[in-house]
């Protein structure tokens, strides 16, 4: 199970949130399904070389935002209940993550907030053809 996660430190994204967000986009593509255990904080720490604090700081968060539930002794599990709410959230939040670094990136390259919209305008009308309400 470890293996699916990753973390990269040089991202300069904390490495709790590039957890949290494959923990959400694992629940949102169907990767980790309702009832199914993540890896212990101590395993994936080890797994990832990584501080134990740091992967139950995620936990923590991930139970905070109701993707995953903790049970003392037993582990962590996907929550099982709404999963559709739940899959819904877990992929906007996703894209929330992803479009923030794609505006981030478009300042760092000097992008004005017109010609940000332009561009992000242009890949809507891409990847959404008009009539396209989903």
């Amino acid at each position: 199970m470890a293996a699916i996660f990753t973390v990269d430190p040089r991202s300069g994204v904390p490495l709790y949130l590039q957890l949290i967000e494959q923990v959400k986009r694992a629940v949102a593509l169907g990767t980790l399904g309702p009832g199914e255990q993540l890896p212990t904080v101590k395993a994936l720490a080890l797994d990832l070389t990584i501080n134990p604090n740091t992967v139950a700081r995620a936990y923590r968060d991930l139970e905070h935002d109701g993707v995953i539930e903790t049970s003392p002794g037993r582990g962590s599990f996907v929550r099982g209940d709404g999963s559709a709410v739940q899959s819904r959230r877990a992929i906007e939040d996703v894209a929330q993550s992803v479009l923030g670094d794609a505006v981030r990136e478009a300042k760092t390259l000097g992008l004005s907030r017109e010609r940000a919209k332009e561009v992000f305008a242009a890949q809507l009308d891409r990847w959404f053809p008009t009539g396209d309400k989903e």
